[in-house]
């Protein structure tokens, strides 16, 4: 009995997959419909998610992969009016093979007198932008958009290469009915592999197609005919299903989210190998070190870190300057930024070549890095490029070439140690790579073409010192100092958070931020990268003091105290990226007004996270009239796994109660 139960609720779960949801056929309930049934917070949900991926077979170009999407967008608060501005990138390079995007049909859905009016999506409402060298993008913005409208869209990308886009499962809003198919002919072998933290079941089942074509045939007779003769060529292949209903939104407004889209669920295809008809099986599988060295051999890398004529007699002057290794590396490192203006644009591979990047000072992240490395070498130091994934560009699953982005230098010393290196960014000095490069791992090129992991994440905390020092005047109004010190990757972002804002509106935000009243300010070291830029600032308030009767009541860290726990959600299933571990330092001085004696303090406390992944230490000194806090709140990871989300969540939640405690004082 409970078999025959089971058998028929997955038929009837398969006869509502099978029915397949009609372009332009809206519903008044669903275009009335008020909030998503299931997340109430959702601004906005896919109705109806569906996707084709399959090879067809063309005369001219042979075998090229088709992608055709039906997507159903439901609109429920004015949060979700940015899903009425479709994005579709594709490649489109200058010259070479490209990719193609046809928009078929898109609608806008409203209710108009009391029923569904459809507005359409026309070519006024289409453009396509050039991204880059390499990628342009389609964009479709619907009209006539408001709370509760349906938008519905119908595309196709045309690729003529063997690739098949990823399938992503999660998105962030929900997905009430996802419908995918991937056909691929018995000619090609994939890999599959899943990603991020949700999954759909695949049903794979086998299909057989064919291929029509014409051969042409011309005799050599005295008649000098032309014939033609229709050919059929029958093939099998794996079809591959993904059914969903009811799939959880992945929201990216949760701090600490790093590249979320490498967290939500999907699946991934990389093609592994060929079998063509009469043709030999041939592998297209490989590893990170054969993609790296075939990167290598490409002229736009391995031949770029040749060339040195162009740089010679400029490197050589600054050579007669230096004597230590260190020296070499500041100096040369400090000329290619002064040298050469990064473009914009993220590339491995060279686009106009070191030369003309050297003369025009204008270059991609291949250029400008590679040139670092000849340079490097040139003054014989041991340096080598390293192959990098940006957090943009997502942590490879597959070893691709497309697995890697961008490129750095490395150096590397006699007693094993190294530098790692990016003149792109000028805030950027030796071992402080810009935070788009932080992510997992990146692989060094040596000159045989040999190549190694290189851990990109650095092991030390980067820090911040904060240090207080304010009176309590008798009117209970405080006056002080306040200092803060920025270190490694924190200087770094200090210094491009304020590179083009001016001392007035840095006060303005500070004073607001803060409510207090600033006296004198003053930034150090905002441009000297050789030292710790600080950020300094005299300031008065009458906001932290609060009276009652005869005592007085304040937190010692006043406007520096965190009163707000980051973390919201009761669950979460991807990581907490930090980025980089951190240290933050906090110490406060108050001298308390005459005739005021300490009654009660916060007590000390010293608590941490799991296999020392965090801690956080608090404490109260005092003498006389002085009292001195002290606080410490360290990472020593730079990620945090999900199954110690909530004891993240609690740590975070001890932090807060503690700096929310108060000192209170008693009027002698």
């Amino acid at each position: 009995m409970k078999k025959s139960i089971a058998f028929i609720v997955l038929l009837i779960s398969a006869s509502l997959f099978s029915q397949e949801i009609k372009f332009g056929k809206v519903s008044k309930d669903a275009l009335m419909q008020v909030k998503h049934p299931i997340d109430s917070t959702a601004n906005a949900s896919y109705l109806y998610k569906k996707r084709n991926t399959y090879f067809n077979y063309d005369k001219g170009e042979g075998f090229v992969v088709i992608t055709e999407c039906h997507e159903r967008i439901k609109i429920y608060s004015k949060e979700g009016f940015s899903k009425a501005t479709k994005k579709i990138s594709f490649y489109s390079p200058e010259s070479g093979n490209k990719e193609k995007v046809i928009i078929e049909k898109a609608y806008t859905f409203n209710i108009q007198d009391n029923k569904p009016k459809k507005i359409k999506v026309t070519s006024e409402h289409i453009f396509k932008e050039k991204l880059n060298k390499y990628y342009s993008e389609k964009k479709i913005t619907f009209p006539q958009i408001k709370e509760g409208s349906i938008l519905e869209l119908k595309y196709k990308i045309i690729s003529p290469f063997w690739s098949i886009r990823t399938l992503n499962f999660q998105y962030n809003i929900p997905v009430d009915v996802l419908d995918y198919q991937v056909k691929i002919p018995e000619y090609f072998i994939f890999n599959k592999r899943s990603k991020g933290y949700f999954s759909v079941p695949i049903k794979e089942t086998s299909y057989r197609n064919s291929i029509n074509f014409q051969t042409k045939y011309r005799s050599n007779g005295y008649t000098n005919t032309t014939s033609y003769q229709n050919n059929q060529v029958s093939y099998t292949g794996n079809k591959y299903t993904f059914n969903a209903k009811n799939i959880p939104a992945m929201k990216d407004n949760e701090p600490y989210a790093g590249n979320i889209q490498n967290y939500r669920g999907g699946m991934e295809f990389e093609l592994s190998g060929t079998r063509f008809p009469n043709t030999p099986y041939k592998n297209m599988a490989t590893s990170w070190e054969e993609v790296s060295k075939e990167i290598f051999e490409s002229n736009s890398f391995g031949e770029q870190l040749s060339k040195s004529s162009y740089y010679k007699d400029d490197i050589k002057t600054i050579l007669n300057a230096t004597k230590t290794s260190n020296e070499k590396i500041t100096a040369i490192f400090n000329f290619v930024k002064s040298k050469i203006t990064w473009n914009g644009y993220y590339n491995k591979y060279t686009e106009k070549g070191v030369k003309k990047a050297y003369k025009e000072g204008v270059g991609n992240t291949a250029e400008i890095n590679l040139m670092l490395t000849s340079m490097l070498r040139y003054a014989g130091l041991t340096a080598n490029p390293v192959l990098v994934s940006t957090k943009s560009n997502g942590i490879p699953i597959f070893p691709t070439r497309q697995g890697f982005n961008y490129v750095i230098a490395k150096v590397n010393f006699m007693d094993g140690k190294s530098v790692l290196l990016d003149a792109t960014d000028k805030f950027s000095v030796p071992n402080i790579l810009p935070l788009h490069c932080l992510n997992w791992q990146g692989r060094e090129i040596r000159k045989n073409g040999v190549s190694n992991t290189v851990p990109l994440i650095p092991d030390n905390q980067t820090q911040e010192l904060n240090q207080l020092n304010f009176v309590i005047d008798s009117d209970l109004s405080i006056i002080g100092n306040y200092r803060k010190t920025y270190d490694r990757h924190n200087a770094l972002i200090f210094r491009s958070n304020n590179e083009s804002k001016k001392e007035d509106e840095i006060i303005n935000e500070l004073e607001n931020n803060y409510n207090i009243e600033i006296i004198s300010f003053k930034d150090k070291n905002r441009s000297d990268l050789s030292k710790k830029p600080t950020r300094s600032f005299k300031f008065t308030s009458e906001d932290f003091i609060e009276e009652i009767g005869n005592k007085i009541y304040f937190n010692p860290m006043i406007f520096l105290t965190k009163r707000k726990n980051p973390f919201k959600t009761e669950e979460r299933n991807y990581p907490i990226d930090f980025l980089i571990p951190w240290q933050e330092k906090f110490s406060a001085t108050i001298k308390i007004p005459e005739n005021y004696s300490i009654e009660s303090a916060p007590s000390s406390i010293a608590i941490g996270l799991p296999e020392n992944i965090g801690v956080f230490k608090y404490r109260i000194l005092y003498e006389k009239d002085k009292i001195r806090a002290e606080c410490l709140l360290q990472m020593n990871q730079h990620a945090i796994p999900p199954t110690y989300y909530k004891t993240t969540k609690s740590f975070y939640k001890q932090i807060i109660e503690k700096e929310m405690e108060k000192i209170v004082l008693i009027k002698n």
